[in-house]
């Protein structure tokens, strides 16, 4: 492939590439860079990255899939990670999640159509002493209820 800019993004996954000297061993670097840069991995830089290194495409996607870090999708302004292990299962997250969804009209994955939510799920914040447990922009909250969980994704949206 020639020089391309992955679709969707305005990311070049073949510069980012040649910054890191194309070299194999420098795909997780890379694939923080494009992420950083365009706020997700553009499925049109996958095969640009597989080519620019040497690599397959499967190796490509089995690193994204692998870490869990790397989105495939844009994320909302807001991302809440919700907890599902068991101690915040016990704590009742699972209803937590299930009437925060409903409020929001998504379900565990998905970003809001306007771009503002993306909700997704864990299984184990560490944050089990405060259970159920959440984290809104990468900030931890513990003893959550969808009312308290709505509050703050107001608050992380302004």
């Amino acid at each position: 492939m020639a020089h391309q800019t992955a679709a969707n993004s305005s990311v070049d996954a073949k510069a980012i590439c040649a910054r890191h000297g194309f070299r194999p061993d420098a795909l997780l670097e890379i694939l923080h860079d494009v992420q950083h840069e365009a706020g997700f991995v553009p499925q049109a830089a996958v095969p640009v990255i597989a080519e620019a290194l040497n690599l397959s495409r499967a190796d490509v996607h089995g690193v994204m899939s692998f870490y869990h870090d790397f989105k495939s999708q844009r994320q909302g302004k807001v991302v809440v990670t919700v907890c599902r292990a068991e101690a915040c299962q016990s704590m009742g997250a699972f209803q937590m999640i299930e009437r925060f969804l409903a409020n929001h009209g998504l379900k565990i994955g998905e970003t809001s159509a306007d771009g503002a939510l993306t909700v997704e799920a864990t299984y184990c914040l560490g944050n089990c002493a405060l259970a159920p447990a959440a984290m809104i922009n990468g900030k931890m909250y513990g003893r959550m209820t969808a009312e308290n969980l709505d509050a703050r994704v107001a608050e992380a949206a302004k």
